[in-house]
């Protein structure tokens, strides 16, 4: 399966101008030598965008962002993935600020951070509610259900017209925390639902939040937050201890390996603070696409497994442009793991 990620610098409540920004960076590819492609010559069978991508993230209470929301699939967003997912002959996922209408005459209205999956075609396949918010959505959105957060979506499979149907879940940011940072770390809410679910693509739209400064930001630059990295790794842990249970997936395994794919799409740039200090909010970038792969384990224990971390983009602090992975090649970068068991 070929995978795109766009990882740009939304501006706060300009989503005209967050759309061409957007058109721009997936013609030229963005990121300078490191990939030089656009999407139409990459042609992926996914292209996945941020949390809350094109209006912005950091909006302080619902007054503010009630401009900005919008019915699914009938907005500005809804609008330019419908659009683009038929231009580019794709899939499009685009976090967006959702309004939803109920009640006679549509007069009672509830408000939920969502994502928006559509197909080539432009018809909607899922509309994901973000179910654990952070503490910016709190003060304007509802939580969302995990009913939402799987689907089966047909892709069509690399020089052959059968399709394969993938298990397919979503997240939103703050969804593979502990639910409203109480629950037992080792609740793992996120990651089990997952692996219960026998997904085989993870779809995660995020607005990730560094601790860095504006002067360390810089200075990485094209490298990753690698703090940022390694925790979205331990906090889908369970799928370095527990066995997967999806009987297919998407490409690239060995006889005997079973593989996980999972996309962390996240953003880069500022927004202003809301604080007492007004101190802006930066994002980690970092957007990758991994695969996480699992064997029966050489030593031939029944409970053992062989685990190792396939990473075939990682995207730098504050670079903007194309994340992509073809996963039935090799990936660029392989990270080995001690042996866990069940």
């Amino acid at each position: 399966m070929k995978i795109a990620t766009l990882q740009f610098s939304p501006k706060l409540g300009d989503t005209a101008g967050n759309i061409k920004r957007v058109d721009d960076l997936l013609k030229n590819g963005g990121r300078g030598t490191t990939l030089g492609k656009g999407i139409r010559e990459l042609h992926p069978d996914l292209l996945v965008l941020s949390e809350m991508a094109l209006t912005g993230y950091n909006f302080p209470n619902l007054e503010a962002v009630k401009p900005y929301l919008e019915e699914a699939g009938m907005g500005p967003c809804g609008v330019w993935a419908k659009e683009t997912a038929k231009k580019l002959g794709c899939k499009v996922c685009v976090g967006y600020p959702e309004v939803e209408k109920d009640g006679e005459g549509g007069g009672k209205e509830t408000y939920y951070n969502s994502l928006l999956v559509v197909d080539e075609k432009g018809e909607i396949l899922a509309n994901y509610r973000k179910m654990f918010l952070y503490y910016t959505d709190e003060t304007w959105a509802a939580e969302g259900d995990a009913e939402r957060g799987f689907r089966h979506i047909s892709f069509s499979r690399q020089g052959v017209d059968t399709q394969h149907v993938v298990a397919t879940s979503f997240g939103i940011c703050m969804d593979i925390n502990p639910y409203r940072f109480e629950a037992p770390w080792t609740a793992w809410e996120f990651a089990n639902r997952i692996l219960d679910t026998r997904s085989q693509l993870v779809i995660l739209s995020m607005a990730w939040l560094t601790h860095l400064d504006r002067k360390e930001l810089q200075a990485l630059h094209t490298k990753p937050e690698l703090g940022t990295f390694n925790y979205w790794v331990q906090r889908l842990m369970p799928l370095l201890r527990r066995h997967m249970e999806h009987s297919s997936g998407l490409g690239g395994e060995d006889e005997g390996e079973k593989r996980m794919i999972v996309v962390f799409a996240n953003r880069v740039g500022e927004e202003e603070g809301h604080g007492e200090d007004k101190e802006p909010v930066r994002y980690a970038g970092t957007s990758a696409v991994l695969g996480f792969s699992q064997r029966a384990s050489s030593t031939g224990e029944d409970s053992g497994i062989d685990v190792k971390i396939l990473c075939w983009d990682l995207m730098g602090a504050t670079e903007e442009g194309i994340c992509f992975a073809d996963t039935v090649e090799d990936p660029e970068m392989v990270f080995s793991l001690v042996k866990g068991g069940q």
